[in-house]
């Protein structure tokens, strides 16, 4: 295929302003790629919405945009578009003929869609028919294309079985076969990753698409190597990415994180046993480029589990308040309510073989990685200490506002 040839790939980033395609188009074009951005900045208006901001403060996006082109000349495109405009999103993928998509441009947060029935339909209409758009144009415009979808590990819930890739083999009545992993979603969010899932796997079946879906556990970290300055240990300000740290848009590591920097207690969500699987932002960086390297056949719909360790809530905050001690940081745990209706207690055990079968190797370990982020977010104390009123939770799942 073509990224096994060792040929430049003209990839098309969708949600390219976004905490995660931000830096992944930075990889991709120091890698020889071209690369079209794609953003309406939705990211930036929500996150004003609910009165919180990025710890790291974000240039222009206009300037971010010119400073990439400088950098790397005639390889990189920049597009302010909406995916629900299905024209535009059918004009673009005509104009481009991209090699790959990306498709990060969806509301990724399952608090912002519980605030109230708006949000909650803003994030339906959003998520699910933005990928329906981009299917229609891949098949009417790139049917070559392959479509690299985040999907989330919360697609899945808490079985109480192992967690495979995807697929389940199941017996019933004498008959055996082998379906789609059951999704048990835990919010209007993430039912809409549940229907994306179902929607490209139909779009592959019936019209020969190719598409790997990433079922991607919590991401954590604020740079990557690509955000450094050339000969320097420094970090561009300008190629840096965003830092959500609030109860909508902050992981839960990423919140602990910005805690533990002001001072402010742990808040760990009711006991605290509750396990995910967590991953490096460097990393997933990496596992998403692996996919696009490596494509599926024609007609193909892949699943891949991409995550590296799995932890509870407490052992992060735990692991938070130990490398925290390496810079003079007093952090204290605190336990409180739990607004999110999950359990607290639960068998979890995921499958991830295809990413290790296809290279995937961990840049550094999760304390590693604290020590690379402490130090930016201390340097950024006051940018938070101003929003610390945004990081407790303030709705509670289960009395969504009904207007």
């Amino acid at each position: 295929m073509y990224g096994e040839m060792g040929f430049g790939l003209k990839v098309m980033v969708l949600g390219a302003d976004g905490y995660i395609g931000w830096p992944l188009s930075l990889h991709l074009l120091a890698l020889g790629h071209e690369v079209i951005g794609v953003d309406n900045f939705s990211r930036r208006r929500r996150v004003r919405e609910v009165g919180a901001r990025s710890a790291i403060s974000l240039g222009n996006p206009y300037e971010r945009y010119g400073r990439v082109k400088d950098l790397y000349p005639g390889k990189f495109d920049w597009r302010v578009n909406d995916l629900l405009d299905g024209e535009e999103i059918d004009y673009l993928f005509k104009y481009y003929k991209p090699d790959a998509v990306v498709h990060l441009a969806e509301q990724p947060s399952a608090p912002y869609s519980h605030i109230d029935r708006d949000h909650a339909v803003e994030t339906q209409i959003n998520n699910t028919i933005g990928t329906v758009n981009v299917l229609f144009a891949m098949k009417n415009h790139a049917p070559n294309c392959h479509l690299i979808k985040l999907g989330t590990m919360g697609e899945y819930g808490t079985p109480n079985i192992d967690i495979g890739e995807g697929y389940l083999t199941v017996e019933h009545r004498g008959r055996k076969n082998t379906l789609p992993f059951p999704k048990q979603a835990g919010s209007w969010y993430h039912q809409t990753k549940v229907f994306d899932s179902h929607n490209i796997r139909f779009a592959c079946k019936i019209w020969g698409l190719r598409s790997t879906d990433i079922m991607q556990g919590v991401l954590y970290g604020v740079v990557t190597d690509e955000m450094l300055l050339e000969g320097s240990a420094d970090y561009d300000q300008t190629l840096m990415t965003r830092f959500d740290f609030d109860e909508y848009f902050g992981t839960a590591l990423n919140r602990f994180m910005a805690q533990a920097v002001i001072g402010f207690p742990l808040t760990v969500y009711g006991k605290g046993y509750q396990k995910r699987g967590y991953l490096a932002l460097r990393d997933a960086i990496q596992c998403l480029t692996i996919a696009l390297e490596k494509p599926p056949e024609e007609g193909k719909y892949r699943v891949w589990n991409q995550f590296d360790e799995c932890y509870t809530v407490l052992e992060l905050a735990d692991k938070v308040k130990q490398v925290g001690k390496e810079f003079g940081l007093d952090v204290t745990i605190h336990n409180i309510s739990n607004p999110r209706v999950e359990a607290e207690e639960h068998y979890y055990n995921p499958d991830r073989q295809h990413l290790p079968d296809h290279g995937f190797k961990p840049t550094y370990t999760l304390e590693d990685e604290l020590r690379i982020m402490f130090p930016i977010l201390i340097k950024n104390r006051r940018r938070i200490e101003e929003r610390k009123d945004r990081i407790l939770p303030t709705h509670d799942y289960r009395r969504t506002s009904q207007t």
